[in-house]
């Protein structure tokens, strides 16, 4: 059986730069503190979430060669819509002038990798190609007195097109979701994010390794095969801590935090795009996408790099 490969990738982000310097002049903080626990030094905000897609999506589609009567179907992976209904995925094919399906997904910070699985699914059962993208806007939902959460959000959205083709390009994958820790990041309806950051540190890098081995075994391979690590881009101490733990050096680890922040689930994307841009990425590389967020969800894919 085939699969899907990705042949185009974009990403876009607010022009406005709130640096941590800003952020001290609104609360008690300051660009050392953040930086010491965050690995963040500034962070982008504005813009609605379909027109971040949309422009991350163009990109993409220029990349790939495609145009937007070549998508079969829209997923955008996001948990800030930009209303309650419809989804902002309709949006987005509106504005890209595409007149293929089109859903929202919220996974919340997992939603891309959540999306990637889904998109080869539907590629395998006879989609030929599909518009992932990965879009939030988590700054409308910020209570920017609380130092807690005000400093790691940023806005921002990536994209990448997947074309059918006679080789896999998802080599293994993993998800899932835990409900009861639902609690310990969570929106209400007109409220602010609040999140017990210990309690999401302890829980995401458990469910980075956890998940990350799991696609690892679907896969047939070990951390010793994975070229890039390419994970949600919530937190650096994250990051070096599943890292460190999974064997796989931080050299190999994209990171696009310091200039973005916690962009949910556009930072997969974001990373990806960064890396493919810059010519990290080389034909046949083995990438190891993975993803945390509230819920609590998980997910994590094996990918053959091959454009």
């Amino acid at each position: 059986m085939g699969g899907s490969r990705i042949i185009g990738w974009g990403s876009a982000l607010p022009e406005k730069v709130l640096t941590n310097d800003d952020l001290a002049g609104m609360m008690d903080t300051s660009d050392a503190w953040i930086r010491e626990r965050t690995g963040i030094g500034e962070r982008r905000v504005g813009g609605s979430t379909a027109g971040l897609a949309v422009e991350a999506a163009r990109k993409a589609l220029a990349v790939s060669g495609c145009a937007p009567e070549d998508v079969d179907l829209l997923i955008l992976a996001t948990t800030t819509p930009d209303q309650v209904m419809p989804a902002s995925a309709v949006t987005v094919q509106q504005e890209l002038g595409m007149r293929c399906g089109a859903f929202d997904l919220n996974a919340a910070c997992s939603g891309f990798v959540y999306g990637l699985i889904t998109a080869d699914a539907m590629v395998k059962a006879g989609m030929r190609t599909v518009l992932l993208v990965g879009s939030d806007t988590l700054t409308r939902w910020l209570d920017w007195n609380d130092r807690g959460t005000a400093i790691l959000f940023g806005d921002g959205a990536g994209a990448v097109v997947l074309r059918a083709d006679d080789e896999p390009g998802l080599l293994g994958w993993d998800l899932g979701a835990d409900g009861s820790a639902r609690h310990i990041l969570d929106v209400d309806h007109g409220g602010c994010i609040h999140m017990d950051g210990k309690e999401v540190f302890r829980r995401a890098v458990r469910a980075v390794i956890h998940s990350a081995e799991a696609a690892l075994t679907m896969a047939g391979m070990t951390p010793a095969d994975v070229s890039w690590f390419v994970p949600h881009q919530a937190n650096i101490r994250i990051i070096q801590s599943a890292a460190d733990k999974l064997g796989i050096p931080m050299e190999q680890a994209i990171s696009v935090l310091q200039h973005t922040g916690n962009t949910s689930a556009g930072s997969v994307p974001l990373a990806l795009d960064a890396a493919a841009r810059d010519g990290r990425l080389q034909r046949g590389d083995v990438l190891l996408l993975s993803g945390f967020g509230a819920g609590m969800t998980w997910a994590s894919a094996i990918v053959r790099w091959n454009p």
